[in-house]
């Protein structure tokens, strides 16, 4: 069984879909959204596969716990894939105010390792685990900084990348591999949501691969490292972001 953050939209949707196809049951979470994480849910049990929708705010350690335990009437956990995120307001970074910073920092660095603990609690031989895959969703902001549009969420993205090396050298001997994976410009509601549904058509020029990529090219990279196939590799963090 995996649980994937931000589960029922964009990216952790085609995750969510992906890993039922391979076989894995799913726990679909959000945050606020219940409907298309239900409806996703549903789709899956229908399709033949196990899923449930679980809500949590990633950032409450309380809600994170009780998602776990949601996750836990599936059976064993296999696979984690910390996708829940937000970019908080798009522009200039010195026009932020300082609740906005947080809230990201909250949901994007503290969520992931709030979630990735409770993996790591049931994954790890350590507590008495067979082993598993954490995938951390990082950006290709992390990299290039994000000035202009998103400063604070780079920054965030960047912690993440971090912390998926150190975790990764932490729990290597314990079964536990953890990744990430750096989307680029991908075809999701992220620039709507932002206020900036033409991104992508504009700043497509700019890429190598001269166009935005997929949900579902980020999902097969991503499902790929939860896979055995992916089994000598651990502390990596994958660019899917068309040569940027």
């Amino acid at each position: 069984m995996v649980v994937v953050t931000g589960g029922g939209r964009g990216i952790g949707a085609a995750v969510s879909r992906q890993a039922a196809a391979a076989g894995y049951a799913v726990v679909v979470n959000y945050a606020a959204a219940a409907g298309p994480a239900q409806s996703l849910a549903a789709e899956l049990t229908e399709a033949g596969g196990t899923a449930v929708a679980a809500g949590a705010d990633v950032a409450d350690e309380a809600a994170v716990t009780r998602m776990f335990a949601v996750a836990d009437e599936l059976g064993r956990l296999v696979g984690l894939v910390n996708n829940a995120g937000i970019s908080g307001p798009y522009g200039r970074f010195d026009a932020v105010e300082a609740a906005d910073l947080r809230r990201v920092m909250d949901v994007n660095v503290v969520g992931a390792m709030l979630c990735s603990r409770a993996a790591l609690r049931r994954m790890s031989t350590r507590y008495g685990g067979r082993g598993g895959a954490i995938v951390n969703i990082s950006s290709r902001a992390a990299a290039i900084g994000g000035a202009g549009e998103w400063v604070h969420y780079a920054a965030s993205k960047a912690a993440l990348d971090t912390f998926t090396l150190g975790l990764a050298r932490e729990v290597a001997e314990e079964g536990v591999r953890v990744n990430g994976v750096a989307p680029g410009l991908i075809l999701t509601d992220f620039h709507s949501t932002a206020g900036q549904p033409d991104r992508p058509e504009w700043m497509a020029p700019g890429i190598p691969m001269r166009r935005a990529g997929s949900p579902d090219e980020v999902a097969a990279a991503i499902v790929w490292l939860l896979s055995p196939a992916a089994s000598y590799v651990t502390g990596a963090t994958l660019p899917v972001a068309g040569g940027r």
